[in-house]
């Protein structure tokens, strides 16, 4: 699991990024769980200023760079982070800072 910080002023709406990148609606304030291609399983929920994620990759894996490009992009657009910035934090979180 994991938890991504959303960026201070970034106010997105979760449930129309969802829809419009994996084609499933829901209330992301409850919990959302779809299956998105390339990625597995993904369970969903916005706990105050975090978006927690849970994957359940899939069986067979496809290494497509289309498919980590969308997941990069959505994850830019719900948090306000770049993947570099995104790694900078989780670097900060596994240090214990």
């Amino acid at each position: 699991m994991r938890k991504y910080s959303i960026k201070r002023g970034h106010k997105p709406d979760l449930n129309a990024l969802i829809k419009r990148y994996f084609g499933v609606e829901g209330n992301v304030e409850e919990g959302i769980e779809f299956e998105a291609e390339g990625i597995g399983k993904v369970y969903m929920k916005k706990e105050g200023n975090y978006l927690i994620v849970d994957i359940v990759p899939p069986e067979k894996v496809n290494g497509s760079y289309e498919v980590l490009k969308k997941w990069n992009d959505f994850l830019f657009e719900a948090t306000g982070r770049t993947a570099k910035e995104r790694k900078k934090l989780l670097e900060k979180e596994v240090r214990g800072e």
